[in-house]
């Protein structure tokens, strides 16, 4: 299990182990995290997923797909450096502790 940080807008923190492998979206998802709505499933064909990563992990996670990129441009407000589609990234070893922003709506 990996342990991620998903923060709402309001503030409120949740901390959750994501099993590895799965992706970020799944977590959230499984433990009730609101504020990611995940309506395709994990497809990368909506935007409903979107995080923005907290600034000191951005440069620490696989790079953006190019159809992740274009799917961001539907999210609400993103932004080009921090934010991310978690349904795209999977739990591993090397993300223990990393710290999710939900924004204050989805797409």
């Amino acid at each position: 299990m990996v342990k991620i940080i998903y923060v709402e807008d309001n503030g409120q923190t949740h901390v959750v182990d994501v099993p590895r492998g799965a992706s970020l979206m799944e977590g959230a998802r499984d433990n009730g995290i609101p504020g990611i709505e995940a309506d395709c499933g994990g497809a990368c064909s909506c935007a409903t997923c979107h995080a923005f990563v907290d600034p000191s992990w951005v440069d620490r996670l696989p790079a953006k797909q190019p159809m992740e990129a274009d799917m961001l441009d539907f999210a609400h407000e993103a932004d080009p450096i921090r934010s991310r589609l978690t349904c795209q990234i999977k739990a591993n070893e090397g993300l223990e502790g990393l710290i999710l922003h939900i924004p204050e709506r989805q797409a």
